[in-house]
């Protein structure tokens, strides 16, 4: 089955999509030329028209905020991303990325790849995802190798290394090897959109190293 078959999927990036078109650089000029590298890939996708790979799907204890996230969303113009996110969520499949995940993170967190390598929209364009958390969680601070990061904020509120907070419709960027650390409110969980983009090779194979601190 390929991409052009399935409208939810279609829908869904297109959404995201949207987002990077949207959305303001705030006079940076390497976030303007990610975003730019955002919209190529995606674009480049639609043309590929590629194959849905529909692995097992999995729910992760994080899962249980999901429906206040979305709700959140309502009247935001990150709203059309919940609602398209919330019409295959039946669908995906949470992870935690780790062979051991971190202490206190097993209820706070879980990711679910949407574009990428392993699907279920397949390519090595670029990944795109979403990554839920619970209320007052922190994220230890990590960096990716080979890899530029950007989250958008969906629904809720988040912090990165303390440096501000971002609400709804913002975009956070991490340069390949920055240091990035996450944090949330006390009451209300946060959904993110994420976009990676680098060489095939270090999407197929995401490194990630975390602060020994």
């Amino acid at each position: 089955m390929r991409l052009s078959n399935v409208p939810s999927w279609q829908y869904l990036l297109r959404d995201v999509l949207e987002l990077y078109y949207m959305g303001s650089a705030g006079g940076s000029a390497k976030i303007r030329t990610h975003m730019a590298e955002v919209r190529r890939a995606l674009g480049k996708v639609f043309e590929d028209d590629p194959e849905i790979d529909y692995g097992p799907a999995k729910m992760l204890p994080v899962c249980e905020h999901l429906d206040r996230a979305i709700s959140s969303s309502t009247g935001l113009r990150t709203a059309k991303v919940a609602r398209s996110l919330e019409s295959v969520r039946g669908l995906l499949n949470w992870k935690y990325g780790y062979e051991k995940v971190p202490r206190g993170l097993t209820r706070k967190y879980g990711y679910t790849e949407i574009l990428g390598p392993n699907g279920p929209v397949v390519s090595d364009r670029i990944i795109v995802g979403c990554v839920l958390f619970a209320p007052k969680t922190t994220y230890p601070a990590h960096s990716h190798k080979g890899i530029t990061e950007s989250y958008v904020c969906i629904a809720g509120n988040t912090s990165e290394n303390d440096a501000g907070v971002y609400a709804p419709g913002s975009l956070i960027f991490n340069p390949p090897g920055q240091m990035h650390r996450i944090t949330t409110a006390d009451r209300e969980p946060c959904l993110l959109v994420y976009a990676w983009t680098g060489n095939p090779e270090d999407l197929r194979n995401q490194k990630m190293s975390f602060s020994k601190k």
